[in-house]
């Protein structure tokens, strides 16, 4: 009898944490995106710990930085006690084995689309019960996608345009940068490569850019400022037309290089005036 009453206590506890609520109140964002959609939609409170690149919202800063973007400081992670680690891409998939290793729950993200970014606006809002807000934001990135969209519609032409995420070797930019892009009134130059999931796949040469001529130079070296005077100097470049008509840009990493709403607000908004600067002030 003792032993069939035990065994209900143990059934009724077990039941009880089964239907407690899900969610998680503990976050760990070991990258930046995700820190700005849990603050747009009203759950900035659950965020616990930052990536150290952190910028969106300002107030974010303020949290513990636990992880650059390769490497995490593992017992720091620990030492919040997270109920979830939120991850993104391949370069963090040894980031994301090792906290599950430490018994963290983990979720890895891997958009490189605009659409992936805007579902997993969707998604983070599902993991912690703000779907409507989470709805509502993605919606309102939409519109504004839209919004560039058709003021883009309006420029006199669409100049050919180079960007560029690293210099040496140089790396043209991931598949959202390559939309956005597009979105925002430019030809990308290298349209195929930006196609490719991993960074070795998108190196071009720098003479196939002096080939193809872009109107407009685009550069956001992740991690380091852009020396528009190397630019300038590559061999063939002085031929290249966004050289010669001082069409060079720098564009803040944080805004377009991080897969979520920065990248779809103020990084298109950037893009957008670079490029409507080439075909409005000739």
């Amino acid at each position: 009898m003792g032993r069939l009453v035990a065994a209900s206590a143990i059934a009724e506890r077990v039941l009880a944490e089964a239907t407690a609520p899900p969610r998680p109140r503990r976050i760990a964002c070991l990258t930046e995106e995700t820190v700005e959609i849990l603050y747009r939609i009203g759950a900035g409170d659950l965020v616990v710990g930052v990536s150290k690149y952190v910028r969106r919202p300002p107030e974010a800063m303020s949290k513990p930085q636990v992880s650059a973007f390769v490497r995490a400081d593992y017992a720091a992670v620990e030492a919040l006690h997270p109920d979830l680690v939120l991850c993104f891409s391949d370069l963090q998939a040894d980031i994301a084995a090792e906290c599950a290793r430490r018994g963290m729950a983990v979720v890895l993200f891997n958009q490189r689309s605009v659409a992936e970014i805007l579902g997993v606006v969707l998604m983070v809002g599902s993991l912690v019960g703000r779907e409507a807000a989470a709805r509502d934001l993605a919606a309102a990135l939409e519109a504004h996608l839209r919004f560039v969209a058709a003021r883009a519609g309006a420029l006199p032409r669409r100049p050919r345009v180079h960007f560029e995420e690293w210099d040496d070797p140089l790396i043209t930019g991931i598949r959202w940068v390559a939309e956005l892009v597009e979105v925002a009134g430019g030809d990308y130059l290298f349209p195929e490569a930006s196609l490719a999931p991993d960074a070795t796949r998108r190196i071009v040469a720098p003479e196939e850019v002096v080939r193809r001529d872009p109107e407009v130079v685009l550069a956001s070296w992740c991690g380091k400022s852009v020396r528009f005077e190397a630019i300038r100097a590559r061999p063939g470049w002085d031929a290249v037309t966004a050289v010669r008509e001082g069409r060079l840009h720098e564009v803040d990493p944080a805004l377009i290089l991080q897969p979520g709403p920065a990248a779809l607000t103020d990084g298109l908004d950037a893009l957008h005036a670079a490029i409507a600067d080439a075909v409005t002030t000739r």
